[in-house]
């Protein structure tokens, strides 16, 4: 499980801010980013009709809530993390009868969430829990589920450079695709493709048509590794 709870209970009032600031060299706020992965996973997954449960794993104060719920067919949201204080933050500000927030250890997995949703979580985690994290997703997966693992591109410039002022990354440990996938595979994850999205900043946003012919490069600021529970 993550372990920074302390860390993000003190940013739970600012993180929006905190996160908007480290990236605005992209000309972009975190809105952009967090609507760009869904449209994407919701592509990719459009021929999928059985996403009604969706877990959004390390969802901090709640911010990619209603990103997730423009899913077609969704009933149900649970956000969970190790922060109590960003988990009371989200459910102030979006919890509703069909969308709930826990920590870790309030939550127990039962295989029944039909997709994981996890971004930006996993640099957050220390190695040597890392396989735990994996098990709780697996775990809290049905059969035939499936999850999105977003991180951020270890070879990106901009990445690299967001990374080094963020208040939030300066303890991340940079997780590499291939690990990535190595990782998940080890916790029984069938892997299927791996994606890398946003490519160009706002001021070269007349290139953005692009991208998807690039996805298949490492040359975007975040990567999916989807995979799914056999």
């Amino acid at each position: 499980m993550p372990t920074n709870d302390c860390e993000f209970d003190l940013l739970a009032n600012s993180y929006r801010e905190t996160v908007n600031g480290a990236i605005s060299f992209s000309g972009e706020d975190l809105d952009y980013f967090a609507s760009g992965r869904v449209t994407w996973l919701k592509k990719i997954l459009a021929s999928e009709p059985n996403i009604h449960r969706v877990m959004d794993f390390g969802c901090g104060v709640g911010l990619g809530t209603p990103h997730l719920l423009r899913f077609p067919g969704i009933e149900s949201l649970i956000g969970v993390d190790v922060s109590e204080k960003s988990v009371e933050h989200a459910r102030v500000n979006y919890g509703s009868a069909h969308v709930r927030f826990a920590s870790f250890t309030e939550y127990e997995p039962a295989a029944q969430i039909d997709l994981v949703f996890c971004c930006s979580v996993f640099h957050h985690i220390p190695l040597d829990s890392r396989a735990a994290a994996v098990k709780y997703m697996y775990d809290s997966l049905r059969p035939g589920g499936w999850l999105a693992f977003w991180e951020h591109n270890p070879w990106n410039p901009g990445v690299l450079y967001s990374m080094h002022y963020s208040p939030i990354d300066q303890d991340a440990i940079r997780v590499k695709p291939h690990r990535a996938r190595r990782m998940l595979r080890a916790g029984e994850l069938s892997v299927l493709r791996t994606d890398y999205l946003f490519v160009f900043p706002r001021f070269l946003k007349m290139f953005r048509g692009l991208e998807p012919l690039l996805s298949k490069w490492p040359v975007g600021a975040q990567y999916l590794v989807l995979c799914r529970k056999d």
